[in-house]
């Protein structure tokens, strides 16, 4: 399967880069869409230095035109479109009420329409071949909101719906074009250095934390198994997941007590640092901030859950056990 045109937005840090990478190691050719070019040009190195062909175009995927525009140069130079995969975000941590309506927006127009756009890119090239494979990167929190996220919560339960409605579309259509979705946990990536906010320290992901690599094999494996509606990584993802199903109204009490504590550090926040809201921090001539953030020392590479997901069998005899277990749990409360 390896020879395959790729394309990953967000591609220039975070998990983003991850992904680039992981398919570049598959001799893959991987379109690279972003706006920051320093990080742009390391994912093209990346890419090339694990032995795939790379072509990086700076995109705002907030711009449809940039989108399709992009998505014609990658068919023209790199060849037919195998795979999209949609990764590119912002977000604002901040309560609701500090949040200005231009940051909500340009949250939303990054975050859920940056995959609308892309999705619609892709298919528009896949879907007169009746081939192609579309992967969202998706979170947790595409299923379960955490206070200081409002903006970026709600952009990624809105990719949920927008996907669900679209892969019935193409199952009433008959098409072969799939469509997929890998929830992901708290991933160590730059984005807790460049996004905007507004808490009194610096911001951290809920712990426990994974490296990129983890959701990027999450993601090669999506794409090479398309028919499954949807992949869910990490222990924590899945009992948060399972947990909210059963007793969201607990889960609510437990993040209003938890859930500021958790992300943030202890180390007070710089006002003056730059942020990537409107504007790239990785610019041309500015830091290529690479796929790691600044977890490094607790952040792991390996999820158990993972690869028992990618693993049909004992995925179902995990899930059935974890939901038995669940549930004599709160027979006994």
């Amino acid at each position: 399967m390896a020879g395959r045109v790729v394309v990953v937005t967000g591609a220039s840090g975070g998990i983003g880069r991850a992904v680039a990478r992981a398919f570049g190691a598959r001799n893959d050719r991987v379109g690279l869409l972003a706006r920051g070019e320093a990080g742009l040009d390391g994912a093209a190195e990346d890419v090339r230095r694990a032995g795939g062909r790379a072509l990086a175009v700076p995109t705002d995927v907030a711009d449809h035109r940039q989108v399709e525009a992009a998505a014609e140069q990658m068919e023209r130079r790199l060849g037919p479109i195998d795979i999209w995969v949609n990764v590119a975000f912002t977000s604002v941590f901040a309560p609701f009420t500090e949040i200005t309506p231009e940051e909500f927006r340009r949250v939303t127009e990054v975050t859920y329409l940056g995959y609308v756009y892309g999705t619609r890119a892709a298919l528009e090239h896949m879907a007169p071949r009746d081939h192609g494979t579309i992967v969202q990167v998706g979170s947790t929190l595409a299923y379960r909101g955490i206070p200081l996220q409002s903006a970026y919560c709600g952009a990624k339960h809105a990719i949920q719906g927008f996907t669900e409605a679209l892969r019935c579309e193409l199952l009433h259509q008959n098409s072969r074009v799939r469509i997929t979705m890998v929830q992901l946990p708290a991933v160590n990536t730059p984005q807790f250095d460049w996004v905007l906010n507004r808490l009194p320290n610096r911001p951290r992901p809920v712990a426990p934390v994974y490296q990129p690599e983890v959701a990027a094999r999450a993601v090669v494996h999506a794409a090479d198994h398309p028919g499954r509606r949807e992949y869910w990584v990490g222990g924590r993802t899945v009992t948060t997941l399972m947990a909210n199903r059963l007793v969201p109204g607990v889960l609510d009490r437990y993040l209003a007590r938890t859930g500021y504590e958790a992300q943030q550090t202890d180390e007070p926040a710089d006002p003056k640092r730059p942020f990537n809201l409107w504007e790239p921090v990785d610019g041309r001539g500015g830091r290529d901030f690479g796929a790691h953030g600044a977890f490094d020392d607790e952040a792991v590479n390996r999820s158990l859950q993972a690869w028992v997901a990618r693993r049909p069998g004992l995925a179902a005899a995990a899930g059935a056990l974890l939901a038995g277990l669940l549930a004599s749990r709160l027979r006994r409360r």
